[in-house]
């Protein structure tokens, strides 16, 4: 029987191991910003402030929380603003 962990089952994890990951975006911080999730091991990662990829550590995700929500702040003063 296969053993399901957090990062997916072990099969899985040679494939990625061996043919690299398969990565879709999971969810958008920002415009620039996004967090990724592999089809098969089922790891995340996300972009960090130079633009390239790593691991979604608990900082990683409340920094991504709350940059989400100053930048949803900043866009509903925006649109606001032009409407008025």
């Amino acid at each position: 029987m296969k053993k399901i962990t957090p990062e997916g089952n072990k099969l899985t994890g040679i494939f990625c191991h061996i043919f690299g990951h398969h990565y879709t975006v999971s969810k958008r911080v920002t415009e620039h910003i996004k967090e990724y999730k592999c089809l098969h091991c089922q790891k995340q990662v996300t972009t960090d402030e130079r633009g390239k990829l790593s691991a979604l550590t608990p900082v990683m995700q409340e920094i991504n929380k709350t940059l989400e929500e100053m930048y949803q702040k900043r866009n509903r003063r925006t649109v606001r603003r032009q409407v008025a």
